[in-house]
């Protein structure tokens, strides 16, 4: 598609509000019924890719009740609850369990209830998955969030301390706030109580997961925008204790002075990143992988979901890395799945990874509308 140097600005600023990266295209989302390209997709040898779940448009972030259900946020609006009632790896329905919310990506699980995190609130729906066709009115856990559409969509977990875990993006690509309210992890008792800050400096992250066995936090984190195609790179990061600040807007990567802010901090005031991913992959969602149908060398090591580049002169990303750990840190950084970017034109786009109870990895895909599972055969 030819764009005329003067719209070309006001179309790469909308996207740089939007976060959406489907500008790489300039095209509307692949719908989950076509037929996708699966045999396009490259993986280690021995690994296998299908569909597990179609029709699910925007699939974002995923969460697992503990009946099975895979719950999915959107930032459409809607949330999912996919259904595979025989056990057979195979979906039977998709379900719109909530509507009309303001960019639900978030979603976790606790205690019979799902919670959903909005751009300004948390929501609570209890006992859902035995009303899944009949949805609770959502209880508001905590509404006071900022309302920034900006970096606003939430990733929310549970910690295992209890809490939820909730995090605040910077509401712009680059800039300094006296508040104190953004590029933030937060967290909270699950009744929206006790809510405080967790660490600081985080730009924007939209994945965190806790290590098995030391249980402390790592978290992906987007570096900012227009320093140029190869840098900053986006980070892998890890926050062993609460009161860390990771740089943002001062320092990125570790290394990097901010042109604008970098003369009031040194970059040695602040946490590194405990690996520097691809400049501008739009590192997601991630998970430590814990099961165990995958060879043992993948054990407890990090699925990261690269949703892909949206304003690099070449696109990269749109795809699954690993970052592999040894003694606690964080060593090599390497592609796992790849095959959604062909060219310069994206067919896919991985938003999240989840590791279910039989060892199989799900990647959700926004841009094609549906949820793959990853498996290694015996």
């Amino acid at each position: 598609m030819n764009v005329p140097r003067q719209n070309m600005r006001k179309i790469l600023f909308t996207c740089a509000l939007l976060s959406s990266g489907a500008c790489l295209h300039l095209g509307s989302p692949v719908s989950g019924n076509q037929d996708l390209p699966l045999n396009k997709i490259r993986l280690p040898d021995g690994f296998e890719i299908s569909i597990y779940a179609s029709d699910v448009p925007g699939a974002r972030s995923m969460a697992l009740g503990p009946n099975g259900t895979l719950f999915v946020g959107t930032r459409v609006g809607k949330v999912y609850a996919i259904v595979d009632r025989n056990r057979n790896n195979r979906t039977d329905e998709v379900i719109t369990v909530a509507r009309g919310l303001r960019m639900p990506n978030g979603v976790a699980f606790r205690g019979g209830a799902l919670y959903v995190g909005e751009v300004s609130r948390v929501l609570r729906y209890d006992n859902i998955e035995a009303r899944l066709s009949n949805p609770p009115t959502p209880v508001v856990v905590n509404d006071t969030f900022p309302g920034d559409r900006h970096h606003g969509w939430k990733f929310i977990r549970f910690g295992p301390d209890g809490q939820l875990y909730v995090p605040v993006g910077a509401p712009c690509n680059v800039c300094e706030r006296s508040d104190g309210h953004y590029a933030l992890i937060m967290r909270m008792n699950p009744d929206g109580t006790g809510l405080e800050v967790f660490a600081r400096g985080v730009r924007n992250t939209v994945g965190f997961d806790w290590h098995p066995e030391t249980k402390t936090l790592w978290f992906t984190d987007n570096g900012r925008d227009w320093l140029g195609d190869d840098v900053p790179p986006d980070e892998l990061n890890h926050a062993p204790r609460k009161g860390l600040h990771f740089g943002f807007p001062y320092c990125h990567g570790g290394d990097i002075s901010d042109p604008e802010f970098g003369g009031k901090h040194a970059c040695e005031e602040f946490v590194p990143p405990a690996m520097k991913l691809g400049p501008h992959v739009a590192a997601i969602g991630m998970r430590f992988y814990t099961g165990t149908m995958f060879p043992d060398r993948y054990r407890n090591q990090i699925f990261i979901a690269e949703h892909g580049s949206w304003n690099r002169s070449t696109p990269i990303g749109y795809r699954v890395t690993l970052v592999r750990l040894e003694e606690n840190r964080a060593v090599t950084y390497e592609v796992f799945a790849e095959g959604w970017l062909q060219g310069n034109a994206a067919w896919g786009r991985p938003a999240d990874v989840l590791v279910m109870p039989d060892g199989a990895l799900l990647v959700s895909d926004d841009r094609a509308g549906v949820i793959y599972r990853i498996v290694y055969p015996r």
